[in-house]
């Protein structure tokens, strides 16, 4: 579906095939995806079969709409801006990118920011080109995670940031439940969880093609609550173009701090 993520599951951010259908093509679930997905073995098993076939390069993981890869990457480090930093905000020690695929988001919005990041994601052969992609930073690169999202598990109060981009459709309701609260108890103190992803107008969406769900504003808010988490701030991503799904950046942190 997206763009990104990790090995049962799915990895990378390949959204933009997506973003630029329009949502009537898609077939309307019940606002639990987990209810009407048959079969979730088939789910993450259609879903890694898909990304066998994707390119482990930008335009891959961009899903050929490289264009809107500036676009993004500005949006993300601005909005990152508004949460680390002072007082009573996240460090800027570690942070971990979740669906990385070969590494976009690291190389471009959190390398520059932490003295270390962490990738995780289901593709072997993302992986391995992230350690040539990544080489001019890659002293900060400390640990590449091949695991899919529904089994892997943050350490816990490791990370001062967890970006999670264009992969959260790749998880069934109650894995995307579960995997949120795992992030929350990897954080730190003040730590943020960012989530962007694209978000349907109502309902959410299937998109067989590549194993994803497409989820409405309501279903979000509704599983970010259940799992002990509380948005602190959001905002819609611009430059994409008009017939996109309307993409959204959601910033998370344990209720724990409220």
């Amino acid at each position: 579906m997206h763009l990104l993520l990790i090995v049962t599951l799915i990895g990378l951010e390949y959204s933009f095939k997506k973003l630029l259908k329009n949502e009537s093509i898609g077939v309307k679930l019940y606002a639990l995806t987990s209810q009407v997905i048959n079969g979730e073995m088939q789910f993450y098993a259609r879903a890694k079969l898909f990304y066998q076939e994707v390119p482990a390069t930008e335009e891959g993981m961009m899903g050929n709409f490289i264009e809107l890869s500036g676009p993004d990457i500005q949006a993300s480090r601005k909005f990152l801006r508004k949460f680390i930093g002072g007082p009573g905000r996240a460090g800027t020690d570690c942070a971990l990118d979740c669906g990385s695929g070969i590494g976009r988001v690291s190389k471009h919005v959190l390398l520059p920011v932490f003295n270390s990041v962490e990738l995780v994601d289901m593709m072997e052969s993302f992986l391995l080109e992230a350690q040539n992609y990544l080489q001019v930073k890659g002293d900060k690169v400390e640990s590449y995670h091949c695991y899919s999202l529904q089994e892997f598990t943050p350490p816990f109060r490791r990370y001062d940031v967890i970006w999670i981009q264009w992969v959260s459709g790749h998880l069934t309701d109650k894995d995307l439940l579960a995997f949120l609260s795992r992030c929350r108890d990897g954080l730190k103190e003040n730590g943020v969880i960012i989530l962007k992803d694209n978000v349907a107008r109502e309902g959410c969406i299937l998109d067989l093609s590549d194993s994803s769900v497409t989820r409405d504003m309501d279903i979000f808010r509704s599983l970010i609550r259940k799992s002990g988490l509380v948005v602190l701030g959001q905002e819609k991503q611009e430059g994409f173009p008009e017939q996109c799904i309307p993409v959204w950046m959601f910033a998370l942190h344990s209720d724990r701090h409220s």
